[in-house]
């Protein structure tokens, strides 16, 4: 899997896309669907009717990239039918694209640690 580096946003189209779309065709589908620009650097997932295939469209920097992946006797799992577009974490992203159940990954909640104070005791010996 190819993954820019940094932090990016994923946009998981939740109906089903023509899959004989192309780069062109999807990227068109970002612009009329998504109301986004496809390239943002941000992935664009697409899943096709039988819940098998994926395809991922994404700017590597130096242009489009499409990504398609077919999942052999199994199927991604995918959220209901809806007509709109949602987010999905990079660790909810990866776990979808490995085809395991990504509902169940969510972010950890991080604390800043306690901050003591910096004294040092020297102690005799």
């Amino acid at each position: 899997m190819i993954y820019p580096s940094g932090s990016y946003k994923v946009y998981l189209a939740t109906h089903p896309v023509d899959f004989r779309k192309g780069m062109d065709g999807l990227a068109g589908y970002v612009i009329n669907k998504f109301a986004l620009d496809p390239i943002t650097g941000a992935f664009f997932v697409f899943r096709s009717k039988s819940k098998d295939k994926i395809k991922v469209l994404v700017l590597d920097g130096t242009g489009l990239v499409l990504i398609y992946k077919r999942i052999e006797g199994s199927e991604f799992v995918w959220p209901k039918l809806t007509d709109r577009t949602m987010t999905m974490s990079k660790a909810q992203f990866e776990a979808l694209f490995e085809g395991i159940d990504w509902r169940s990954f969510a972010s950890a909640n991080y604390h800043k640690p306690k901050v003591y104070s910096s004294k040092v005791e020297a102690v005799a010996v």
